[in-house]
């Protein structure tokens, strides 16, 4: 029973551990801690901006824009930063401002009840287009010098980073195991119209979600952004995608309802394991994305698979 109720995320994490012995073998480097370290970081913000999308998937949505949302939260990190806001009143600064993003996401989304789809389409090109059209492309430039780690040191600095956001893990981990509010996000994305007989207000707890996930993606921004001492204006280009795909791949149901973050964390690391491993192996890094997208289209077809035999064995213990 326990295996089957973990099925996809022990499938993740197999392939995983297969991808790390057989790179291992061929390439024993890529254990150094230099590069784990590199991974750790450069997954750092893909996780955050994975939780929320985690969350968002779980309800039966979609979020599309997140990218084209940390892009504007990082530029809006720089420019706060060279206005000489402190830099401990970043982190609120960031966070209400990516909430703001998704509250808008969410008001058309659960409010109105228009489709996320075609609304975080629409966002993902109006904020990006906005943001260019503000910067006139320009990155942001002549940062304080204790914006840069916090002004913490680079070594200080890459370990908050990542225990930050493993922090955020451990945290949304255990609401939505433990809490009623996360106990009604499964509701919702089970069945909606169930939850609203049980008392739950599916439109509410999808402007929620939605906000939750601006403010996980102006965390992740700033976290970001300070690893560098620029700050790019074109940056999260394709984060949406990563963010889904390691959703999927982690095990959480596309239709909503199932999932869980342990396996989002899995999904994380796998998705963001290859392209490095690629290149330590030898084999052109081109095949990444060709790579990544085979394994979504298994995950998407183990649902498939699953979902119908789960059907067939229902169907026979009530015929």
């Amino acid at each position: 029973m326990k295996f089957n109720r973990y099925k996809r995320e022990l499938s993740a994490a197999i392939a995983y551990a297969v991808l790390l012995i057989v790179v291992g073998v061929i390439a024993p480097s890529f254990f150094s801690g230099a590069n784990l370290r590199d991974l750790a970081l450069n997954n750092a913000s893909v996780l955050l901006v994975s939780i929320g999308m985690t969350m968002i998937i779980l309800i039966g949505q979609i979020d599309i824009s997140v990218g084209s949302q940390f892009a504007v939260a990082s530029v809006a990190a720089g420019a706060l930063a060279k206005a000489g806001v402190p830099i401990l009143v970043l982190l609120p600064c960031l966070i209400l401002i990516g909430a703001a993003m998704g509250a808008v996401n969410g008001a058309l989304v659960g409010w109105l009840r228009l489709p996320s789809i075609i609304v975080t389409l629409a966002m993902l090109v109006a904020w990006r287009d906005a943001l260019r059209w503000t910067t006139g492309g320009e990155w942001v430039q002549d940062l304080p010098a204790n914006f840069q780690w916090f002004g913490l040191g680079q070594s200080l600095g890459q370990w908050l980073i990542v225990i930050a956001s493993l922090a955020v893990l451990i945290f949304f981990a255990w609401t939505l195991r433990n809490l009623s509010a996360g106990r009604a996000i499964y509701a919702v994305g089970s069945d909606a119209e169930a939850a609203r007989l049980a008392g739950i207000e599916p439109r509410h707890v999808t402007f929620t979600v939605f906000v939750l996930m601006g403010a996980l993606v102006g965390v992740a921004a700033l976290l970001n952004a300070v690893r560098f001492s620029t700050v790019p204006s074109n940056a999260g280009v394709g984060l949406e995608l990563k963010a889904v795909a390691a959703v999927v791949v982690g095990g959480t149901v596309i239709t909503g309802g199932r999932g869980r973050l342990v396996g989002t964390l899995i999904g994380v690391a796998l998705l963001g394991t290859i392209g490095p491993a690629l290149t330590f192996v030898g084999i052109n890094p081109f095949w990444e994305k060709a790579i990544q997208g085979g394994i979504i289209l298994a995950a998407l077809a183990s649902d498939f698979l699953l979902g119908r035999v789960e059907r067939m064995r229902v169907a026979r213990q009530t015929a």
